[in-house]
């Protein structure tokens, strides 16, 4: 879900240029996930499978968008969330609710021959079980790149090693990075290239939103930013009716922020949702170092645990393997 702060955001979208995106991106992985088993699926909306009826989607999702990020000098790191906070409950309960509605309205779409609002409510429908994180890890592991297990919120800990310097970037879709401190966030990247959105295809681009322009331009603090996403509503409490991200900065700026809640939330105390977003549990328990891919297992993992096609797969890990081997080169010079 995230925050709805687009509206004051849109400035502030710059075009990632591939130059822009080389280095170390700190990738929030269950977002990623969501976004791979949403749109790699079949015209009807059903994910890619299997023999044995295993969803492949995000597999092919990690794999061939992994191997276009080392082509073009991107280092991802993923980054798997922890524990939730008790306070997300609710929205934790309310996506599940909206997961079962659409799965619902997707079958009904399907026997109504109706793909173009089946494959809608298919990506409503996705979900990141125990086998698509143990899958997605295996295979990521695989390919030589560093897993970072978060003690919470992945954002938190992506937005924490983009500040210390550690990754050049993080990478969601959501807006909620920026409240955790993230001084670049890069929004699409898992998703850019050609995508089919509300029944018509549009071609969808990396952007950058640097955190210190949105504040320096709306000339509010950090603090300030997480108390408009408050009054508009985060995974941790609900928004007041009435509010948006537009209104709500007028109202941050102009001091009424604490009146606002104690008026429309009188059972409410922002404070917890403030600290969680300046202090959230993160860790130094990591490493951003690359490791050497291990083609026959990948070969392996794909092609005979899943089905994939060796026609396809083998020119990927020819291609990832040259340029590994471009690399070591290098380093003797």
């Amino acid at each position: 879900m995230g925050v709805a702060l687009r509206n004051i955001l849109t400035d502030f979208k710059q075009p990632a240029d591939p130059d822009k995106l080389k280095g170390v991106a700190a990738i929030d992985s269950y977002n990623a996930l969501y976004q791979f088993l949403s749109i790699i699926r079949q015209p009807d909306g059903t994910p890619l499978m299997d023999e044995e009826g295993r969803i492949t989607s995000h597999l092919s999702g990690i794999f061939f968008r992994t191997a276009n990020f080392l082509s073009q000098g991107i280092r991802p790191v993923f980054i798997f969330d922890g524990q939730p906070p008790d306070m997300k409950s609710k929205t934790i309960q309310e996506r599940k609710d909206i997961r079962e509605e659409s799965k619902v309205k997707w079958d009904k779409a399907k026997r109504e021959g109706d793909l173009t609002g089946a494959f809608r409510y298919a990506m409503s429908s996705s979900v990141v079980d125990a086998y698509i994180l143990s899958s997605a890890r295996t295979l990521i592991q695989l390919m030589g790149l560093p897993v970072v297990d978060a003690p919470s919120e992945a954002e938190a800990q992506a937005a924490y090693m983009a500040g210390k310097g550690d990754a050049d970037y993080a990478v969601s879709q959501d807006y909620d990075t920026l409240l955790f401190g993230t001084p670049v966030l890069v929004r699409n990247l898992t998703i850019s290239g050609k995508r089919r959105f509300h029944g018509r295809q549009v071609t969808v681009q990396p952007e950058r939103v640097i955190l210190s322009d949105v504040l320096t331009n709306l000339e509010i603090t950090r603090e300030q930013l997480i108390e408009i996403a408050i009054l508009t509503g985060t995974d941790f409490n609900p928004g007041i009716r009435g509010i948006g991200a537009k209104t709500g900065l007028k109202k941050v700026k102009s001091g009424d922020f604490e009146s606002i809640v104690r008026e429309k939330l009188p059972d409410f105390d922002p404070e917890p949702v403030k600290d969680f977003f300046m202090n959230p549990p993160v860790t130094d328990s990591y490493s951003t170092e690359i490791n050497r891919i291990d083609s026959d297992a990948i070969r392996s993992f794909l092609c005979d645990k899943h089905g994939f096609s060796p026609d396809r797969v083998d020119p990927v890990l020819e291609k990832i393997s040259k340029k590994e081997k471009q690399k070591t080169l290098e380093s003797w010079f």
